[in-house]
């Protein structure tokens, strides 16, 4: 199975992806002064980071922000220019070591390996064996934020956070979550399973071959039978969306749900008019992807 829009299956078996392929080094920027490296997290699977430092990190405990890019679970790295540049962004803006994870991709590795992969970079941070991580992060201050499918991989790593790690997690941060059901609802209709370019279901397959049903909670957190979002742990969230965005209706109902599940915490919903799907890694100097910054930036600032 293939999705032309994203990546070609070549006879041999291989896959030829079509965007997120391209790798920016590591460097210091010349304009943020943002400095980032690439460390590897499991040698046996290829899992790594990028990490980030802003150059006001000398003597300061700085928040550690955990991103997990979009893509469907089939393209893009914290490497490609989009990510690069926009983690670099946050890190700047945020005053945050922002650790930006490699995760394995489907079709190859389908899920629930990019779960399991993120689970273990999390683990990995959690050891503080990684030199910025120790010197410079607060582990009483850790963030997970990620956008599209890497907003999915957020709302499961919240779900299985672990009490008894060292890092405490503040926040979580949804931008443009990718989640599905089996049912339209609020104002979705079936020209919204057009995605991407291509059909949302179909890519919902190839990232999970062994779906039964597009209510499971990999793809709807709040259909029959996921566990309850009361047990997300952490203490505050904020769910971004976006009026043209094709998944908005699925992250109004993650918000709703989360208020209505007895979870107790502070919860946010921002809606960003007339943008679409992860637009403000396509028009990052815009205007609202400016103000979608500043909300960032005040809430891992605690306002």
């Amino acid at each position: 199975m293939e999705f032309n829009s994203l990546f070609m299956r070549i006879k041999d078996g291989r896959v030829e992806r079509i965007m997120g392929t391209e790798f920016i080094p590591p460097s210091t920027h010349p304009e943020t002064g943002v400095s980032s490296k690439d460390a590897i997290i499991d040698p046996s699977t290829g899992v790594s980071a990028r990490l980030f430092l802003p150059r006001s990190s000398n003597s300061l405990k700085l928040p550690i922000l955990i991103y997990f890019h979009g893509g469907g679970f089939c393209v893009e790295s914290p490497f490609s220019p989009a990510y690069h540049a926009y983690v670099n962004a946050l890190s700047a803006e945020l005053n945050a070591l922002a650790v930006s994870i490699n995760y394995r991709l489907a079709p190859e590795h389908p899920l629930p390996t990019a779960y399991n992969d993120a689970y273990t970079a999390i683990e990995w941070i959690n050891g503080a064996q990684e030199e910025w991580l120790r010197d410079h992060g607060d582990f009483d201050r850790v963030f997970l934020m990620g956008d599209s499918c890497g907003a999915n991989i957020c709302h499961q790593m919240g779900m299985r956070w672990n009490d008894s790690f060292d890092v405490k997690l503040k926040g979580v941060v949804l931008i443009n979550p990718y989640f599905w059901g089996e049912e339209r609802i609020g104002s979705e209709n079936n020209e919204d399973c057009m995605f991407l370019g291509g059909d949302l279901v179909k890519l919902w397959r190839i990232a999970c071959p062994e779906l039964r049903g597009y209510d499971e909670a990999f793809v709807n957190p709040v259909g029959v039978g996921a566990p309850s979002l009361a047990r997300l742990r952490c203490e505050r969230v904020v769910v971004c969306v976006a009026e043209l965005d094709p998944l908005r209706e699925r992250g109004r109902a993650y918000y709703e749900k989360l208020r209505e599940s007895g979870w107790g915490e502070a919860a946010e919903i921002v809606e960003v008019m007339d943008e679409g799907h992860v637009f403000h890694l396509f028009k990052p100097e815009s205007e609202k992807a400016k103000e979608l910054m500043k909300l960032l930036v005040d809430f891992v600032n605690g306002k």
